[in-house]
């Protein structure tokens, strides 16, 4: 089932549609699929913004009337009624980036693995396209992290993430001594390769590996995975939206940290050194395109066998 209608964010005061269109670039398949997206939402009078590395490497050049090349990549979105992504999950990432700021929603065509929080597949681009034509889309919000990082009292850093922050130790020899925080009141501290806090969307990625539980997207919670860590209590955690989860790297620390937000930005972390991590003040929009629920979704990324499952019955009444 098709998604009701809804007005796109967005468009320019001149009334013309403008669409953010982003590649992974280094791959044959991504570029055929880009420059199709580009010459299908022309010939519908859309324009296609493309940032100018991308266009260059597509064989695309600006074009007054249907193509114009991004100043740069904070302000890429702005104007545009949708972002599309065509890649694996590490250019969703990327893209949920690059439109942080201006909320374009994130429409991404998988050309990865399991492509987690793509929408569509690449065999159905005709179909995507003309979904984006038709205005046939709705916009799902996706909680975020901020992320901050302190050392002698003073702020480093501050960041966002999309699936995860996550603490690690900075050299594989050495063990990352921590204590975990949650809501101002500390619960443990313990020797670990690290630790990880996951949003809902990011619960089926890193943390999923180091074996966090899976939430449901509707959920607002944040997870906290410690990373082989020593300690009697050091089990996954789903913790509120309105909690504040830090974690302080002790001084006595055999070595230096990492921070990394989506496994794309770092932050050193020296012995002494505060993250918190607290629900985003500005979520991520992804594009839906159907009403496909969430227990579906796994079943198909993740290849689960749902064998012998017969469901209820016309017949059967409630006890």
């Amino acid at each position: 089932m098709v998604p009701e209608e809804r007005a796109p964010r967005g468009v320019a005061a001149d009334g013309q549609r403008r669409v953010l269109l982003l590649a992974h670039t280094g791959r044959e398949e991504a570029r055929e699929v880009a420059r199709a997206f580009v010459e299908s939402l022309n010939g519908h009078q859309i324009v296609v913004r493309l940032l100018a590395d991308e266009a260059a490497e597509l064989g695309l050049v600006a074009d007054r009337e249907r193509i114009e090349l991004a100043d740069g990549e904070p302000d890429a979105g702005d104007g545009c009624e949708l972002a599309v992504v065509i890649g694996g999950d590490g250019s969703i990432l990327r893209a949920a980036e690059i439109t942080h700021a201006s909320g374009t929603p994130v429409l991404g065509v998988n050309l990865g693995h399991v492509g987690f929080l793509a929408e569509a597949e690449v065999e159905h681009v005709e179909t995507t396209i003309q979904a984006i034509v038709d205005r046939r889309y709705a916009t799902e919000d996706r909680l975020t992290l901020d992320v901050t990082v302190h050392h002698d009292g003073e702020l480093v850093s501050s960041t966002f993430a999309l699936n995860e922050a996550s603490v690690e130790k900075a050299a594989r020899e050495r063990m990352l001594e921590v204590v975990l925080e949650i809501d101002g009141r500390p619960l443990s501290r313990f020797g670990c390769d690290g630790v990880v806090c996951a949003t809902p969307t990011g619960s089926t990625a890193y943390s999923f590996s180091a074996g966090g539980p899976v939430v449901w997207p509707g959920v607002e919670a944040l997870c906290v995975v410690p990373l082989s860590a020593h300690a009697l209590f050091a089990r996954p955690l789903v913790v509120a939206p309105t909690s504040v989860v830090a974690v302080e790297v002790l001084t006595r620390s055999d070595g230096a940290g990492v921070l990394w937000c989506d496994g794309r930005r770092t932050v050193e972390l020296p012995p002494g050194a505060r993250i918190e991590v607290r629900s985003g003040a500005q979520p991520v929009r992804l594009v839906r395109l159907h009403e496909a629920p969430f227990t579906d979704r796994l079943v198909a990324k993740f290849d689960l066998s749902v064998e012998g499952w017969r469901g209820r019955r016309s017949g059967d009444v409630d006890a």
